[in-house]
């Protein structure tokens, strides 16, 4: 079962571009699709929290899965194999890339993969909306919340910290409301 964890998450790191979100998809697919480890709410969740943890998102989550799935030693091994790769592929370019970044070729490799990067962070956030059957104040408050951070400027901390306090506020009154 190691193997397996260190292994999938290893794929992962190894040909995820575009970083922690953009890896997501891969995550998704190999640990609720493929391997059935987790639901999809249980992923969702995680997700949400690996967000909120400070740290990267592809580690948070790494650590995540492998402990729900194997407990402390498979948050290690987990998260193993999600830096190891990309730490190596890194060391590699950054050894090459001084010498190479103002060929062309390479200036239209990184202009192509761009697009591809917004398109697997898009897609996972769409794919899970709809598989959780968010509603559309959900909805509305997570497309206000990628306005103010990605166009305003505003802190992600302020808004974790409003959605907390505004889900603690409705849980609250729907609570009592309920009650009566």
């Amino acid at each position: 079962m190691y193997w397996k964890l260190f292994s999938i998450f290893a794929k992962i790191g190894a040909f995820t571009i575009g970083g922690g979100a953009a890896m997501i998809p891969l995550i998704e697919r190999e640990i609720v699709e493929k391997n059935q480890w987790l639901t999809s709410k249980e992923f969702l969740d995680i997700i949400s929290i690996a967000q909120a943890a400070p740290g990267l998102i592809a580690v948070n989550v790494s650590i995540f899965v492998g402990h729900k799935i194997c407990g402390v030693k498979g948050s290690i091994v987990a998260t193993l194999g999600s830096i190891l790769p990309p730490f190596t592929i890194i060391l590699l370019i950054a050894a090459l890339f001084t010498n190479i970044q103002e060929f062309p070729a390479v200036q239209a490799v990184f202009k192509g993969i761009r697009p591809a990067v917004v398109a697997l962070i898009v897609a996972p956030v769409i794919r899970l909306a709809i598989k959780n059957k968010l509603s559309w104040f959900t909805a509305s408050v997570a497309i206000i919340t990628a306005v103010l951070v990605g166009f305003l400027g505003l802190s992600p901390i302020w808004c974790i910290i409003v959605a907390i306090i505004g889900s603690l506020v409705y849980t609250l009154v729907t609570s009592k409301s309920l009650e009566r």
